[in-house]
């Protein structure tokens, strides 16, 4: 963890220490390298003057992989970051921090619903 990620660590954060998602990093980069390689397969397609049709499709498929990985982070979020502030000790802390990671969540969810 960097010295930026550190300054901008809520306490109950910084008491679970490493992102909700660290247990299942290597199965979102698995899963991003995936989209990654579709993505250049879509620009290959276009490329190569493909159906449009064709073309559409593959953007659907991709669309629909990034929303999984989306939702993945939002329940790690859920279940890490904002259970973690409700663990916060210090009850005159709890609240803002409890208020500040839901709205992160939403905010979140909010800016995938667009």
């Amino acid at each position: 963890m960097n010295e930026s990620e550190l300054q901008t660590m809520t306490p109950a954060d910084a008491a679970h220490g490493l992102p909700g998602y660290s247990p299942s990093k290597e199965a979102y980069l698995r899963r991003l390298k995936r989209i990654e390689g579709q993505v250049r397969g879509i620009a290959r397609m276009v490329d190569e003057d493909k159906y449009c049709i064709d073309i559409l499709t593959q953007v659907a498929a991709v669309t629909k992989a990034l929303h999984a990985v989306s939702l993945g982070l939002v329940e790690e979020h859920i279940g890490h970051c904002v259970v973690g502030a409700a663990s916060e000790p210090d009850p005159e802390l709890r609240a803002g921090a409890i208020d500040a990671k839901v709205k992160e969540a939403t905010d979140a969810i909010g800016r995938l619903l667009r």
